[in-house]
């Protein structure tokens, strides 16, 4: 059977508490249920979906040193709108971001990082793009 949908991606974090705030505050996800799983974590929900799964430190696992690099991962993407609100929102954390505005589509992207490296795209609908 074909994939249908994208379930999740699961992060392995350096902080936990620091990356759930910055999917909760920044990114605009939500914490909620989680199965005991018996280590730590967070399912961050997007839509009703729990889309992101951060995984804390597990005994098992070497702790995270610095920000490690992310693979052959380059970039999760959001749909997302109010353009204006994020930019506020990244610039008052002091969080950098590039801005691209696709050509023919006239659609905003805004790039940027989480706490642990990865690189989040945020894509807004081409009416929210400012000429």
């Amino acid at each position: 059977m074909p994939a249908v949908a994208l379930n999740h991606y699961t992060i392995l974090v350096k902080d936990l508490e620091a990356t759930r705030r910055f999917y909760e505050d920044i990114v605009g996800l939500t914490s909620g249920d989680r199965p005991p799983l018996g280590f730590p974590g967070y399912w961050l929900y997007c839509g009703g979906m729990p889309v992101v799964h951060l995984v804390g430190h597990r005994p098992e696992n070497a702790p995270i040193e610095g920000t490690p690099e992310t693979g052959r991962l380059d970039h999760i993407a959001f749909s997302a709108e109010n353009l204006q609100l994020m930019k506020e929102r990244l610039r008052a954390n002091e969080i950098e971001y590039q801005e691209r505005v696709l050509p023919r589509l006239n659609m905003t992207q805004l790039f940027f990082q989480d706490p642990d490296g990865i690189s989040i795209e945020f894509n807004f609908p081409p009416e929210e793009t400012v000429a």
